[in-house]
């Protein structure tokens, strides 16, 4: 009994320091990926995606309970301000940032696609991760999500000057599939077992952290080959545009009254986009032109790594991160 109890302390610190290694994780995995796009394809095929962002999901639903869902109904305006940062600020930023780095057609109208898409599953694991408020960060994604099929095709058509069909009941079910359902069946556990759930979720930041490395590392390998020719202003203007994106979130959440919980999370749901969804929808929609989907493919690996350096540095200064109002 003894040595179970070691082993299980001895469990908990490893789990504790993979924690630690968002960042570190996150570029090695950017690294493998670009490095031996093969063996990264091999490892972690493009169709294990939506079960890895599933099993994430599944483990934060552990960490809820259904009461934490109340205070967010109770708050529809923290939703409301937060879509409408989003759609209004991340377009915008794209075009900008498109503009100012005098991009090639197909790389702004990528950059505009990138922008225009909604909040992504990522953001709720470096939402998780930061000590964010997961069940507003949980809300904003489906609320973005109903949305696009509205929103995306608008914005692009209106920032980018082409028309996007965007497939509503794929994505509908998708956000079903990839978010909701997972979470709801570890809410459920949760309030059935909460002994269980106790025990096990001191490790569900370290397994969120090895899966969202392993996804970028498959996303890059996927897209290697496009992303080695365009590493220069077009990397420079995704930073920015993700960084940009995530202080101009902070600063509306802070002047709307939002607690630190709430600005980390406007944060990240403002500044990380479903970068997956413009890559799949340049793919479907821009087949000729294959440099659509680059910028899609560097804020993929970008905002996984910038959204993990927020999450380590928030969670280690914790309140210190507050402003007054």
């Amino acid at each position: 009994m003894k040595l179970m109890n070691k082993l299980w302390f001895a469990a908990g610190l490893a789990a504790d320091w993979t924690a630690k290694l968002v960042a570190p994780l996150v570029l090695a995995g950017a690294a493998a990926g670009f490095l031996a796009p093969e063996a990264s394809s091999a490892a972690v095929p493009k169709e294990s995606f939506p079960w890895l962002l599933g099993a994430i999901m599944f483990g934060m639903g552990l960490t809820l309970r259904g009461r934490d869902f109340a205070p967010v109904f109770a708050r529809p305006k923290d939703v409301a301000v937060g879509a409408a940062a989003q759609f209004i600020i991340m377009p915008a930023l794209a075009f900008g940032f498109a503009k100012m780095f005098a991009l090639p057609p197909e790389l702004a109208l990528g950059m505009v696609l990138v922008g225009a898409c909604p909040g992504g599953t990522a953001s709720n694991v470096i939402s998780f991760l930061a000590g964010g408020d997961l069940a507003l960060s949980v809300t904003m994604t489906a609320v973005s999500t109903l949305l696009a099929p509205l929103m995306t095709p608008a914005l692009v058509l209106l920032w980018g000057g082409r028309s996007v069909d965007i497939p509503a009941a794929g994505m509908f079910l998708s956000i079903l599939k990839i978010v909701i359902a997972p979470i709801a069946a570890g809410v459920l556990i949760n309030e059935a077992m909460p002994r269980f759930t106790n025990a096990v979720k001191r490790f569900m930041p370290a397994f969120s952290t090895l899966a969202i490395a392993a996804i970028v590392a498959g996303i890059v390998a996927v897209n290697a080959g496009n992303v080695k020719g365009h590493i220069g202003a077009v990397a420079a203007a995704v930073a920015l545009h993700n960084v940009c994106g995530m202080c101009l979130g902070w600063l509306v959440a802070a002047k709307c009254g939002m607690d630190v919980a709430r600005r980390k999370t406007l944060a990240v749901e403002v500044g990380m986009q479903n970068s997956g969804l413009a890559v799949a929808l340049a793919t479907m929609h821009f087949a000729a032109s294959p440099l659509v989907a680059v910028p899609g493919a560097l804020f993929s690996v970008w905002h996984n790594l910038s959204g993990a350096v927020f999450a380590a540095v928030a969670r280690r200064r914790g309140g210190e991160l507050g402003v007054k109002s």
